[in-house]
């Protein structure tokens, strides 16, 4: 296999698999002549309001499925899914707080019909939805966007996080009910979802957001349950930007499983500031120890994110 093929391979020290893709190395990082997001350009040619399709230089490819790369003896694999981008609106100049509770449910939508469609592919297990926001994570094109991944496995992080429903109960309905009795953490509740800066946040305004009842995933969601998904993102990504009075740089991912009854929706929300434009880096001590170190109080986060 040619390593600009993509592939997993195995880490001997810790059970996991790394997507080694070669190929992305040598995407563009700046557009020489115009953004290929607004309409006209490369990848919008026609109007548009909402638009998801399939990245030029994709980590994940279509092929064969692996059949449950956690259970395969060797260690080199195809990395078999699908990776797609997102577009919020044409407005190269927005962000997804400014789309407006209208322009979001848009969005949203559009995460609920590729995510059932991916997860009907053989090749798909495990869909997430995530935005890369700010050139400090990465986003090599200012226009609003998201990307969609499709894994041909369950990935670690959901993975774990579904071992402790499985153990524990649904952890999210159980933290939902604990800040919902004591909202010092809290930041949002309305319309059906609730948002707050975890008890033990990794990260220093770092939240979570779900839906108050119990639901699966993207596709599940009812149309009042859509909307105020939209209504609660525009809300907490805006307190974000009136926070440090200027855009704030963040990574959103959202976490489900429709096939799974116990899998709980949920969106996590990492900020990469601690302070105004101070990069809060994950450093040598929390990457080798596994261990997070966050300088924020979350109780004093979330009433900050509230004030904002």
């Amino acid at each position: 296999m040619s390593t600009t093929d993509g592939e997993l391979r195995l880490d001997a020290l810790t059970g996991e698999w790394v997507t080694i893709v070669g190929a992305r190395q040598d995407r563009p990082h700046l557009p020489a002549d115009g953004c290929p997001f607004c309409v006209g350009g490369l990848e919008a040619p026609e109007p548009y309001t909402v638009r998801a399709f399939t990245n030029r230089w994709p980590p994940l490819t279509e092929g064969p499925p692996l059949e449950g790369a956690a259970g395969l003896a060797v260690d080199r694999i195809p990395a078999r899914g699908a990776a797609e981008i997102v577009l919020y609106t044409p407005q190269h100049d927005a962000s997804f707080a400014s789309l407006g509770v209208d322009g979001a449910r848009r969005v949203v939508d559009l995460w609920a019909e590729r995510t059932a469609a991916l997860l009907a592919r053989p090749d798909v297990a495990y869909v997430l939805v995530l935005e890369n926001r700010g050139r400090e994570v990465g986003a090599t094109i200012d226009h609003p966007h998201g990307q969609i991944y499709g894994f041909g496995f369950v990935p670690p992080v959901p993975a774990r996080e579904a071992t402790r429903s499985a153990e524990h109960g649904c952890v999210i309905c159980a933290e939902v009910t604990r800040e919902q009795t004591d909202p010092a953490r809290v930041v949002v509740d309305r319309d059906g979802w609730l948002g707050w800066v975890p008890f033990a946040s990794g990260w220093p305004y770092g939240m979570l957001l779900a839906p108050v009842e119990h639901v699966t995933g993207l596709p599940s969601l009812t149309d009042q349950s859509r909307t105020g998904l939209a209504e609660a993102l525009v809300d907490v990504l805006g307190r974000y930007d009136r926070l440090f009075d200027r855009p704030v740089p963040y990574m959103l991912w959202v976490h489900q499983q429709p096939d799974e009854p116990d899998a709980h929706l949920h969106a996590h929300l990492a900020p990469t500031w601690r302070a105004a434009s101070v990069v809060r880096s994950v450093a040598a001590a929390e990457l080798g120890s596994g261990t997070l170190f966050n300088p924020v109080v979350p109780e004093q986060a979330a009433a900050r994110l509230r004030d904002a």
